[in-house]
C-alpha cells in the first residue's frame, strides 16, 4: 500500500482540510460529498475506497481516516 507521509494517529479533518488534501493528490472535489471525497483520497493514496464500510474491522492501519471510520 502506498504511504504519503501520513501518520497513523489521525485526527478528524475539517471539510477545508479534506478539500486541500484532495487537491494535493490531484482530485477535484467539486460537489463531492464528504464520504465520496474521503474514498477518492483513499484510492489516490493506494488504499481501498472503504470509508465507513468496515463493520468494526479495518486492516488498513496506516490509513489516515481509520479512527474516524471505525467510530
Amino acid at each position: 500500500m502506498a504511504k504519503t507521509g501520513v501518520k497513523s494517529k489521525s485526527k478528524k479533518l475539517t471539510d477545508r482540510q479534506l478539500k486541500s488534501k484532495a487537491k494535493k493528490l490531484g482530485i477535484t472535489p467539486g460537489n463531492m460529498g464528504k464520504t465520496e471525497l474521503i474514498r477518492s483520497i483513499q484510492t489516490a493514496e493506494g488504499y481501498a475506497a472503504c470509508f465507513q464500510t468496515a463493520n468494526g474491522y479495518c486492516p488498513q492501519e496506516d490509513c489516515c481516516f481509520r479512527s474516524d471510520c471505525l467510530k
